[in-house]
């Protein structure tokens, strides 16, 4: 059975966008590559929908992109599924919607792909993934910033007990953090 991986970049006191949209991201080139890196590791993508339309907007661009490029070959091959109530089929982006409960559909996926189901995104899809029991690990880059406000990743979801599978400092930084639900 494959594993869904919540996969996302947030500050340190766990907001997941700028609320100025300005850009916040301590990148460097060690940890910018890993994040990619263990994006294409996946063999599918599970989506929101504005995280799904955000995407889609700006990796199909970036096949020549000097630096992007050699991710998004890959990143547009991958399957993705989307939850959304409002869009319909056809997808465009190698994508396919969620149909039914979420908790069954996540379990067909598991078995279907045997592998890794990336996770990308923060909001409600993450939530209710979370509050289900659905999610084997959360891989969480944190940045070393701190916004005074902001939508914080995890807000409204838990208590869900984390056990520490790795860290990975960056000299930028940032750290890479792996946790898998506690069990006991």
């Amino acid at each position: 059975m494959g594993q869904l991986i919540v996969h996302n970049d947030i500050a340190a006191n766990g907001v997941f966008e700028s609320p100025s949209h300005e850009d916040w991201l301590a990148l460097d080139n060690d940890s910018s590559d890993a994040g990619l890196e263990q994006l294409v590791l996946a063999d599918a993508m599970v989506l929101g929908r504005k995280t799904y339309e955000g995407l889609a907007a700006v990796w199909p661009q970036l096949t020549e992109d000097p630096v992007l490029g050699r991710f998004a070959g890959r990143i547009n091959a991958m399957p993705k599924y989307v939850a959304s109530r409002t869009l319909t089929e056809p997808l465009e982006w190698n994508a396919t919607l969620i149909k039914g409960d979420l908790d069954q559909a996540v379990a067909e996926l598991k078995n279907a792909h045997g592998g890794r189901l990336i996770v990308s995104g923060a909001g409600e899809l993450v939530h209710e993934l979370a509050r289900q029991g659905l999610v084997d690990e959360f891989w969480l880059r944190v940045h070393p910033m701190l916004w005074a406000a902001g939508s914080r990743i995890f807000d409204g979801v838990g208590p869900i007990r984390l056990q520490l599978v790795a860290a990975t400092p960056y000299r930028s930084g940032v750290v890479w953090l792996r946790y898998r639900p506690a069990t006991g």
